[in-house]
């Protein structure tokens, strides 16, 4: 997987993608992926509907993924956040398919060993579902909590892992 922080650009498309956990928005700014949700941004109306090429290499990718193809995605990542968002982000390209970490593993993994909560909050401000998985992260005790699209998504995909588990 392929994960730049460069500065956005100011070209950003954006195209749909069906799903089987619902219509996903792709967005991209012409060279690297933006966004990944199952909601439209909040300033939607700055993004040109049209699939580039890349966002149909998103789709592609997607749909391997859905259908136990694909274990890793190799597109290239834009997310816009703070430099610890970025940085918890990171680390959850880093958590194997099929495999769950903990919000406590992930806060030691960034150094700060205390910031549990801190990770929840930047996973839940994810801006490129699945391919950033958020969705492989569990509370301590090992049980599902927490996920922006509700945990019946994120059990979902988690199943859809343990069934291609390579």
């Amino acid at each position: 997987m392929v994960v730049v922080f460069d500065k956005p650009s100011n070209c950003y498309h954006m195209h749909f993608c069906d799903t089987p956990v619902g219509k996903l928005t792709i967005a991209d700014n012409s060279k690297s992926i933006v966004r990944i949700s199952l909601a439209l941004p909040d300033d939607s109306d700055q993004y040109k509907l049209k699939e580039t090429p890349l966002i149909a290499k998103a789709k592609k990718e997607l749909d391997e993924y859905f259908s136990g193809k694909r274990f890793e995605f190799s597109l290239p990542l834009e997310p816009q956040g703070t430099n610890y968002l970025k940085n918890v982000w990171k680390i959850l390209c880093d958590i194997p398919y099929g495999e769950t970490r903990s919000y406590g593993d992930i806060a030691m993994i960034s150094g700060k060993p205390s910031a549990g909560r801190a990770v929840g909050m930047a996973t839940n401000r994810n801006p490129i579902l699945i391919v950033i998985p958020c969705h492989r992260v569990i509370g301590n005790n090992g049980k599902l909590i927490g996920y922006a699209y509700g945990l019946g998504i994120k059990q979902k995909l988690l199943d859809l892992e343990r069934n291609y588990k390579r």
